[in-house]
């Protein structure tokens, strides 16, 4: 089955700074290797539309969109200690967004299953009221307000795989129980949230599943947590729609990280979340890209990702995790059983 990748040119026009690791060069090595014979008869191109503001404020305030609004055309602007804009980032940020809506769109009309938003600049880390973390809005949570409130989806999982934690997008749905956010990440770690005791509050309370891991963390644990604990809470929650964060950071040579995971890993990853899509979803899975920093590894994960998400069997991953690693997996699932039937 051919799996929609959703990108424009204008994506490579936000460029935060000549030695900033969030660089164009990010999306020209994955688009080469999306272009080669093995993958390029299963995807098919499409293009993004222009979020509108009312849309933004759905996650974000009006004085925040003003602020990066009055960004456009500038040379240089710092938001935030790691993140700035160029002339033309609050465009590609807003079509960043509407590629997410776009994707949902073809998901409900069932013209694919899962379809992939290349798009820059990321979005996980951006709060109600301000930039955060190389990104602008947030790309995740703003489709999961789209699958709600447009869709009218009435239950939304979103897996956060990026090295990071998102807090942003935490943030956006930590009351509300219609979308359950769960996130892997390296913890301690920037930027500091993302705890096991943060679990949602009011009616969102278990709603939000954080498994902080600990450095040097790959393949064989990353599965474990989907198998063990992402696979039987999903099972539980039935969601419609499977919302990817999809950053590629934890990769075992990124830069920016201290995790082991593998290009077939993230395909593994990837075949978790498209099984747990068939069961509740009818396979409808979005992925939206966040980080991942080392470029080859970076074009070659997506690549995996793609291949599985097309219909190819997960790859298989050789190795257990260690003992001490199972004994921590052991009180996480203790900890979340009070929530979900682990």
């Amino acid at each position: 089955m051919k799996v929609g990748l959703v990108y424009d040119d204008l994506f490579l026009q936000h460029k935060p700074g000549d030695y900033h690791p969030e660089r164009p060069e990010r999306l020209i090595k994955i688009r080469e290797r999306l272009q080669q014979e093995d993958l390029a008869p299963w995807i098919s191109w499409l293009a993004p539309r222009r979020a509108n503001k009312e849309e933004i404020l759905w996650n974000h305030s009006e004085a925040y969109y003003e602020r990066v609004a009055s960004t456009a055309g500038k040379p240089y602007v710092q938001l935030d200690p790691d993140t700035a804009t160029s002339e033309a980032s609050f465009e590609a940020a807003l079509h960043a967004v509407g590629a997410q809506f776009v994707a949902l769109d073809e998901l409900f009309r069932e013209n694919f299953r899962s379809v992939f938003c290349l798009v820059r600049p990321p979005g996980h880390h951006a709060e109600y009221d301000r930039a955060m973390g190389f990104c602008l809005f947030n790309n995740a949570a703003l489709a999961a307000h789209y699958a709600l409130k447009v869709l009218k989806f009435s239950r939304v999982l979103l897996v956060d795989w990026d090295l990071h934690h998102g807090n942003g997008t935490q943030h956006s749905f930590y009351p509300h129980p219609e979308v359950l956010y769960f996130s892997t990440h390296q913890f301690p770690y920037y930027p500091g949230t993302g705890r096991l005791e943060e679990v949602g509050q009011g009616e969102g309370t278990g709603y939000t599943v954080n498994v902080p891991l600990p450095a040097g963390c790959g393949d064989a644990e990353y599965l474990a947590v989907f198998e063990e604990i992402l696979r039987p809470v999903a099972r539980a929650f039935r969601p419609e729609v499977v919302i990817v964060s999809a950053g590629f950071d934890p990769y075992e040579e990124d830069p920016l990280g201290g995790m082991r995971v593998s290009s077939k890993g993230f395909g593994a990853l990837a075949g978790v979340v498209r099984e747990i899509a068939e069961e509740s979803a009818e396979g409808k899975v979005l992925l939206t890209l966040e980080g991942g920093y080392s470029l080859s590894g970076l074009a070659e994960s997506v690549a995996q990702v793609i291949r599985v998400l097309a219909g190819a069997d997960k790859p298989e991953i050789k190795g257990e995790p260690s003992a001490k690693f199972r004994q921590y997996l052991e009180d996480i699932k203790r900890f979340f059983s009070r929530y979900w039937p682990l």
